[in-house]
């Protein structure tokens, strides 16, 4: 069962945070042997959004953190839960969730991580969404926020020019009239698939050596053509049978907040469930692929420029390294 029963689930506000440092096609031909067209071509994305400077994971989350509160009309003393959805918190020990608790200024909130690829911002909702409906909490704040760039190989063609920086938020509670309300929320995974994207050294299974760091096995390893196989073959069913459980069609969804992985992948999802890509929310050209934030940035950007109006159904949907993967329903 996908419905979220107890008390219903309202999105108050977002908000979002973006590196200073745009990065476009033509300055990574500087850096490794690629090119705007080969980029553009295999991806659709055309630039991107960097960390440098003093600029980290929890600051970016931080500053995403403050405007959605802002545009819930809340403050820090408000928040009883902090959600941090991410893959590079800056350090594995203490986690973004408790870092940035103390730079809001949220004493009352407890602060949490959750790693689960890139669907980690929807895992957030998720564990947000149990605590509001339990009534264990009254406001929680779920942020996706990733700092990726520090992870990636930049020495690998293929994967570097994927990725992007950058953080989303979202300020969650009780639902009341005229709020977007969470209806629905399914997650998965298959672990059988978990090496298709991986960070395989520096942890517990391999601790740094010599040996670790001149293998380069402590940056982001992806197979994208199995990702591609598993994305189109799986994505696609999942996603009928979670609008089923919904009571809808693929069709009566008004809009489409996909992870922003790739435009093959989008547009092959897309036209297998026979979606056009105008109700599809794309910012992948702009950003690249900001894994856990990604959704919660198309969320925002979504709602502040009118697209998401009243009276509409938008699926919220993210894949990644697990595999996991999952769904949303949020009913405006």
């Amino acid at each position: 069962m996908s419905v979220i029963k107890g008390r219903a689930v309202g999105i108050r506000g977002t908000g979002m945070c973006l590196p200073k440092r745009l990065v476009t096609n033509s300055d990574l031909e500087k850096i490794v042997d690629t090119s705007d067209e080969w980029i553009v071509g295999r991806s659709g994305i055309k630039t991107r959004y960097i960390v440098s400077g003093d600029e980290s994971n929890s600051s970016m989350a931080a500053s995403a953190g403050l405007e959605a509160l802002r545009n819930a009309r809340s403050s820090p003393g408000e928040v009883d839960m902090i959600i941090v959805g991410t893959n590079s918190p800056d350090t594995l020990l203490p986690g973004v969730g408790p870092t940035i608790q103390h730079m809001l200024g949220a004493d009352r909130a407890g602060g949490m991580d959750i790693q689960a690829g890139c669907p980690g911002g929807l895992f957030a909702m998720a564990a947000a969404a149990g605590g509001i409906a339990s009534e264990i909490w009254e406001n929680v704040l779920v942020i996706g926020s990733e700092a990726i760039s520090r992870l990636v190989d930049w020495e690998h063609r293929s994967t570097c020019v994927l990725f992007g920086d950058g953080a989303g938020a979202a300020v969650m509670g009780e639902w009341r009239e005229g709020m977007p309300r969470l209806t629905h929320i399914d997650l998965k995974a298959d672990g059988e698939k978990k090496d298709l994207i991986s960070i395989p050294g520096g942890m517990a299974a391999e601790p740094a050596t010599e040996k670790t760091l001149r293998e380069r096995r402590h940056f982001l390893k992806m197979n994208g053509t199995e990702v591609f196989k598993f994305v189109n073959r799986k994505i696609p069913p999942y996603l009928a049978n979670f609008c089923s459980s919904c009571g809808i069609t693929p069709q009566e969804a008004d809009w489409w907040i996909f992870h922003q992985a790739n435009i093959r992948i989008l547009q092959g999802v897309l036209s297998r469930m026979e979606i056009p890509m105008e109700r599809a929310v794309i910012n992948l050209d702009r950003y690249g692929n900001t894994s856990a934030a990604s959704i919660m940035i198309g969320l925002h950007e979504a709602v502040m420029d009118g697209r998401i109006k009243p009276g509409q159904k938008v699926i919220i949907t993210s894949f990644g390294a697990g595999m996991t993967y999952g769904a949303a329903l949020v009913e405006t």
